[in-house]
């Protein structure tokens, strides 16, 4: 179903990468599959060992910038973590429609800002993958600024580093919760992702207006 925004309203839209502009299957199939097979290969454990111990590290440090730190993670557990990612290279896709999307509004005069806590190792891996700089005007990790993007601090940081209008801009993101932390800073309008991840089951939005194709949003018009 179409969704309608006041586009003339909106002068930078803020998008997070994995599960947003990217399918979050490869994140996915890396954290929940390949690390607890590697892991319980390294530790010499039963994979539902290294399930069980691998969820107690993830739930230790969830919505701080070390859940999303590839190093953080090397170390932890003892893998490395970058080579695994690029192993997994051909996992690495656009979600649906995309490209056409960021090229709209790009005609349209608006301003693309990747604004994701994904760790720079990461960034990389999919930058070379898919060129996804090419389609942006500027990338933003929350690494570079400190704080996680569920913290506010992370907010404040980006609009010294990347000005930027809250009451002018549109953030699209597959957490609720980040959303709700961008919507408690001030920016205006806000859109999930319900299908982050292609393999899994759809997410239910409470809050926030949510897609999954951005077909959806095309043409701009509001």
């Amino acid at each position: 179903m179409p969704i309608r925004l006041p586009w003339h309203t909106i002068d930078t839209v803020l998008l997070d990468m994995d599960g947003t502009l990217i399918d979050l299957h490869f994140d996915s199939h890396l954290w929940q599959t390949l690390v607890p097979e590697r892991y319980a290969v390294r530790h010499a454990l039963p994979l539902d060992e290294a399930r069980r111990r691998i969820e107690q590290h993830y739930g230790a440090v969830a919505g701080t910038l070390n859940w999303y730190c590839v190093d953080y993670w090397s170390e932890t557990l003892g893998l490395d973590i970058r080579a695994m990612s690029r192993e997994l290279r051909d996992k690495i896709r656009w979600r649906a429609n995309v490209i056409p999307f960021l090229a709209a509004l790009k005609r349209a005069g608006k301003r693309r800002v990747l604004f994701t806590n994904a760790h720079p190792a990461s960034l990389e891996v999919k930058v070379a993958e898919l060129g996804l700089d090419a389609h942006l005007d500027a990338m933003v990790s929350s690494h570079q600024l400190g704080w996680a993007k569920e913290s506010p601090q992370s907010w404040q940081a980006l609009s010294q580093r990347e000005p930027f209008d809250p009451a002018r801009t549109l953030f699209i993101d597959d957490s609720e919760r980040i959303l709700a932390t961008s919507a408690e800073f001030g920016v205006a309008h806000q859109l999930g992702i319900t299908r982050p991840d292609s393999q899994q089951p759809p997410l239910r939005f409470a809050r926030f207006a949510a897609l999954n194709d951005y077909a959806d949003l095309l043409p701009l018009a509001g």
